[in-house]
């Protein structure tokens, strides 16, 4: 079987020493080159041609986003960013993924040599995902969505905190977004997925509840860039908080969420605990959750991601009632989650990633009218 073939970028001797020991000890991976700039890595690429490369952001001559950003245009390839946990590195490693890495490797601030060995099993598990991922070509306008183009600011961007959110001039769902929850699954790629799901959600959308496979530290940020892009408010979800229509709620890294019924409403229920087919958070927590507390009335959504997580729960939902689709594989970066959802029988439709949101819509706006009609 033929080995995954990497090059290293980074401007640390000790990072790119420590990423090759741990790539050359894999039996089906073998660091063919390492770099200490992008310029370097230019080359490199040029003449060794090779399945994947893991990228640093801050480093000399070219940063690790401009270099991402020319090569996403010119020679897509599987990319895993190594970003450094801090705050600017979560806003940075957010615009990776958003012009195309794969995935990223927060790597510590201090302590980088045992702090990189304690990853390697994440960090190899990633060059491999990433080695069978779908790259798509970047658009000439590197970095610009539809919402951006549309007007809305990013968060960060000047004048981001003074943008009012678009309202809708009437309602479109009305009283059935405070019955209906609408939860999102997804992992490796599912950033920009499930940015793509929100940005076509009305304002009075019913509440939107997200498990995405992301470490301590990233989330805040995250969340922050989708409230700037999207009609719907989107915010970490906090432990105990009320769970309202138009708002979206992702799970902080490294800890589960679930929801749970106090009275009338609806709250978030924010947990420490053991991971869940390996992670936490988990989207099996998020999604049996669901099915024992909101039944009928949920609405589930598998976007793309690598592994299992959550398929099992997703068909506890369907049998629940409630209504479950997929991303198709074509549309995936990796086809793994929505994969497994689908061969576990747990979901009614399978759609491109364009079409969710609006097939979720047209389904609530029919169950307003089966509503109607009984009445």
């Amino acid at each position: 079987m033929a080995k995954t073939r990497v090059v290293v970028v980074d401007d640390s001797a000790l990072v790119r020493s420590m990423l090759t020991e741990i790539i050359n000890r894999q039996p089906d991976m073998e660091c063919i080159g390492a770099a200490a700039d992008p310029l370097v890595a230019r080359e490199m690429i040029r003449n060794l041609n090779p399945d994947v490369i893991t990228l640093d952001v801050e480093m000399p001559r070219m940063d690790g986003i401009d270099f991402l950003s020319k090569l996403m245009r010119l020679r897509p390839m599987p990319v895993v960013m190594v970003s450094t946990l801090t705050e600017r590195g979560a806003e940075v490693t957010l615009k990776a993924l958003e012009l195309g890495a794969i995935d990223f490797v927060a790597k510590p601030k201090i302590g980088v040599a045992d702090g990189l060995r304690q990853l390697s099993d994440d960090i190899t598990d990633k060059i491999r995902v990433a080695s069978k991922a779908r790259i798509h070509r970047l658009a000439p306008a590197a970095g610009t969505t539809s919402a951006a183009a549309a007007g809305a600011r990013p968060a960060g961007a000047p004048g981001a905190a003074a943008a009012p959110k678009p309202v809708a001039a009437t309602p479109l769902l009305g009283r059935l977004s405070t019955e209906k929850l609408i939860f999102i699954g997804a992992s490796t790629g599912g950033t920009e997925a499930t940015k793509d799901v929100l940005i076509g959600l009305p304002a009075d959308s019913p509440a939107v509840v997200i498990t995405q496979h992301m470490p301590p530290g990233f989330t805040r940020n995250y969340a922050a860039r989708l409230d700037g892009l999207c009609k719907i408010s989107v915010r970490e979800a906090s432990d105990g908080e009320r769970i309202l229509p138009g708002h979206a709620y992702i799970a902080p890294g490294g800890m589960h969420l679930s929801v749970e019924r106090s009275g009338a409403n609806y709250i978030a229920r924010v947990q420490d605990g053991d991971p869940v087919n390996r992670h936490k958070p988990s989207v099996e927590v998020l999604f049996k959750s669901a099915a024992r507390v909101v039944g009928p009335n949920a609405i589930g959504i598998m976007l793309t991601g690598m592994g299992a997580d959550g398929a099992k729960a997703m068909r506890e939902m369907k049998d629940a009632g409630a209504y479950c689709v997929a991303q198709d594989e074509a549309s995936c970066v990796v086809f793994g989650m929505p994969r497994e959802a689908i061969n576990a029988g747990a979901v009614q439709e399978v759609l491109p990633l364009s079409k969710i949101s609006q097939h979720v819509l047209d389904h609530l706006r029919a169950t307003v009218g089966q509503a109607l009609s009984r009445v």
